[in-house]
């Protein structure tokens, strides 16, 4: 298995990965970073929770479509390559070769999501100071953000084991990230106008947030401080939901998706 993870470790690396992802949160954590300091002065908060609002709504688009782009092809590249079945003539079990395969992608998304809460952190006290800051947030999100990044590797994983072409999986991973993180709530949006108030509005549409792990992490990493400032449907699906009902929601998102990308993997025939 960790030979496995070192392979995936050296392809990702190989393929720019690795950079690309860093890059791209250390750009997008600084620049939302130094934009989103303003308005603490007017709202008297912790600037750190701001910065903390302004990189989920980051997070919740970056890091699913680089966990799908990280999976994509990682079962079906193979199949096309034809070392699947090599890689199957060893004794490891199919379990073993994802779970392989999930460590090393799971360390990159770790580390480039990292990289970018650390900078979050570094600028925020620089331009604040660390005294009575506290980063219990920073730290919440970047546990919850690899929760998120868990789930679309399962379920790239998942898309990977049904098709037999890079080409085919990537245009599916493409569609789901468009699904669950933009039309879903666009669907749930029109959903509301339309029912203007009803049952679905006060008891189906907060679960329906919930069942969606984008918005699941929009849920769970939105301060206090959104409820009072923000009049969003948000948050009144978080009181409808509660917080345990949120935080199940991301964490068996997971664990489902590998469970799947597993059930699909051990079906691929060589």
């Amino acid at each position: 298995m960790l030979a496995i993870t070192k392979q995936e470790l050296l392809i990702a690396r190989r393929n720019m990965w690795v950079a690309t992802s860093v890059a791209l949160m250390a750009l997008f954590s600084v620049v939302l970073s130094m934009a989103g300091g303003a308005p603490t002065g007017t709202l008297g908060v912790n600037p750190l929770i701001v910065a903390v609002t302004s990189i989920t709504t980051l997070s919740v688009y970056f890091v699913p479509l680089v966990g799908l782009l990280l999976s994509f092809d990682a079962i079906s590249g193979e199949k096309e390559r034809g070392t699947l079945a090599l890689s199957l003539t060893y004794p490891l079990s199919r379990a073993q070769i994802l779970i392989g395969k999930f460590l090393a992608h799971f360390l990159v998304l770790a580390f480039a999501i990292g990289v970018g809460l650390l900078l979050v952190a570094i600028i925020s006290i620089f331009k604040n100071g660390g005294l009575n800051m506290s980063f219990t947030p920073l730290l919440w999100l970047f546990v919850t953000s690899l929760a998120l990044g868990a789930t679309f590797l399962g379920i790239g994983y998942l898309v990977s084991s049904l098709v037999n072409q890079p080409s085919v999986a990537s245009g599916f991973a493409i569609v789901i990230w468009l699904v669950c993180v933009v039309l879903y709530d666009i669907g749930l949006l029109g959903a509301l106008v339309a029912d203007n108030g009803g049952f679905f509005t006060k008891v189906i549409f907060p679960w329906l947030l919930v069942a969606n792990p984008a918005d699941a992490f929009r849920l769970v990493n939105m301060p206090d401080i959104s409820n009072n400032v923000l009049s969003s449907g948000l948050s009144s699906a978080s009181q409808v939901s509660g917080r345990i009902g949120q935080i199940a929601s991301l964490f068996l998102w997971p664990i489902l998706a590998l469970f799947f990308a597993w059930v699909a993997l051990k079906k691929v025939k060589t």
